[in-house]
């Protein structure tokens, strides 16, 4: 066999390293990738399959919305979303800005790809399938494709987990649940089909009470006592900002319904109610624990 001398090697190495990786996006785009040692990372799951993917070290800023890990909290933040600009993220000298689909303001995209640098749009697909497709494109994205595989067997295993002990409770009827998303003070939603919080709670056994609403909409209480929720999801933040079970009954409608009126409320972290991502099949089935195992005000820890 032909022994290639160690020089030669490590530079055909080098070079096959330094080949881009290109990567359709959730618009269609092909975005080419020539390096990922700097990113900034948007939305909060993006940020967390990137560190579950070990390319942590990194990632250079987050947006407010990435909470999970721990670690990523140590990073600088860009803003919250609606409030981001591109020179600030500029500023931090990225060679590749990773965000949603949904990216706010829609102009960034544009002003960051005009200077130069690459930005990959993730698609938001409210389902197991949708998180399986974001870890993949964000694992091709920098080059980890086995620690990407990896994190989808570890999904499935979780949504395995999640089916047995469903099967082993085996409850009377689904409990019909609905979603109230307060991200500001003076600012509520009701969510419905195509929101990432109620793709969670479907998921864990608990039926949308708001068939009629697509995505996270202003208050209808009319629509919202019509649909008789028996328990109620909260994001950790939603529950603070309304100054916790009392402010929750005082939206409107909220006290009017079976789970108010037994104040049967669930508050879980933003990040983990809207998880499409590694830990979809765990909050799940925390979902279901605290939906159909307990009574009362329930926060998940």
């Amino acid at each position: 066999m032909k022994q290639w001398p160690l020089f030669l090697l490590a530079a055909v190495l080098s070079s096959a390293l330094a080949q881009p990786f290109r990567v359709t996006d959730a618009t269609g785009r092909t975005v080419e990738i020539r390096s990922a040692e700097r990113i900034v990372a948007l939305g909060g799951v993006n940020t967390e399959i990137l560190f579950a993917l070990g390319v942590g070290n990194r990632v250079v800023a987050r947006d407010g919305t990435s909470e999970y890990p721990p670690e990523a909290l140590r990073l600088p933040s860009v803003g919250l979303p609606g409030q981001i600009s591109a020179e600030g993220i500029l500023a931090l000298r990225p060679t590749l800005v990773v965000a949603r689909e949904d990216l706010r303001p829609a102009q960034i995209a544009d002003q960051l790809r005009g200077a130069g640098v690459p930005v990959l749009l993730v698609p938001i697909e409210p389902t197991v399938e949708g998180a399986k497709r974001r870890i993949r494109l964000l694992a091709q994205a920098v080059g980890r494709g086995e620690q990407g595989e990896a994190l989808v067997r570890a999904l499935e295993r979780d949504l395995l987990a999640l089916r047995s002990f469903q099967a082993q409770q085996a409850p009377r009827g689904r409990l019909r649940g609905s979603v109230i998303y307060t991200p500001a003070p003076g600012v509520s939603f009701y969510c419905g089909e195509g929101s990432v919080f109620v793709a969670v709670m479907e998921l864990g056994g608990v039926e949308n009470a708001l068939r009629g609403v697509r995505g996270c909409q202003p208050p209808n209480p009319e629509a919202l006592v019509a649909a008789r929720p028996e328990v109620l999801f909260v994001t950790k933040k939603s529950f603070e900002t309304l100054g916790g079970l009392e402010g929750l009954l005082r939206l409107p409608g909220v006290a009017q319904t079976p789970a108010g009126q037994r104040r049967r409320v669930v508050v879980m972290e933003e990040g983990y109610l809207g998880n499409i991502g590694p830990r979809m099949g765990q909050a799940a089935l925390d979902v279901f624990r605290a939906a159909y195992l307990r009574e009362g005000l329930v926060e998940v820890r």
